[in-house]
């Protein structure tokens, strides 16, 4: 099966892609393009994937850079492929031609930023936590440490858990309220005590608040589409071992 990639007229003369998970190799509850060498799916498979997502940045494999995700707000400077263990960070930037920087997620947000004019690039992962503690702002403030500018910079939102599928207690939003309490705009009623939670609204909030030049989301929902995403929550509710993880990637 051909590669099924998500791209953006806002990103256009940057070579990026939101991997869904068809085309890839894997079988069972990771059917299709896992690219998460932290799932138990077979290593080979996984290899396997990342070449094929490789192929399609115009990278080998070992220019594909990730970095050991933990829900920080780090942003570590890439300049050449991360040898050895992965840093733990959740973002990346780089102003390296031929090094295409990767987030995995399943329905956490990948979000790939660009300045095109001045050659820099930067990929986050954003979960919650990261969002709230500022990983957002950090990929920006480290691309204008190399160069970039950030009212000629766009981000975009891939595909994430929305709002419909995002349901969570009291003590979550009662976490982003006390943080600021404008932030209860992004939760709705849900079911007797729990909210619904609008994790890319409030993203894209973030964002233009860092007074980016331009950020949207792809508007694809990981949670309810199966067939092409992977999701945590969805495994969960399934009660199901595990899950595979979607390949975010840009480069210059």
């Amino acid at each position: 099966m051909t590669l099924e990639i998500i791209t953006s007229e806002a990103l256009r003369g940057v070579r990026h892609g939101f991997f869904t998970r068809r085309g890839g190799v894997s079988s069972g509850l990771y059917g299709g393009l896992n690219c998460g060498t932290g799932s138990s799916d077979r290593a080979d498979a996984v290899a396997v994937n990342r070449t094929r997502v490789a192929k399609a940045m115009r990278v080998s494999p070992d220019r594909l850079a990730n970095v050991h995700q933990v829900h920080s707000a780090v942003a570590v400077h890439v300049t050449v492929p991360l040898d050895g263990p992965s840093p733990k960070a959740d973002a990346m930037v780089t102003c390296q031609t031929g090094i295409a920087l990767c987030v995995l997620t399943a329905d956490c947000q990948p979000v790939l930023f660009a300045d095109r004019r001045a050659g820099v690039v930067g990929a986050a992962h954003a979960g919650w936590k990261g969002t709230l503690n500022g990983v957002l702002e950090a990929t920006v403030d480290a691309m204008e440490s190399n160069g970039a500018i950030r009212t000629r910079t766009v981000a975009v939102i891939g595909p994430a858990i929305s709002r419909s599928a995002y349901e969570v207690g009291p003590e979550f939003r009662d976490e982003f309220v006390s943080d600021t309490p404008e932030n209860a705009r992004f939760f709705s009623d849900g079911a007797g005590d729990r909210y619904r939670f609008d994790l890319p609204a409030y993203s894209l909030y973030r964002l233009r608040k860092a007074g980016i030049a331009h950020a949207e989301w792809t508007g694809h929902c990981t949670y309810s589409d199966a067939a092409r995403f992977y999701s945590y929550r969805r495994s969960i509710h399934r009660r199901e071992d595990d899950y595979g993880r979607l390949l975010s990637s840009i480069r210059l």
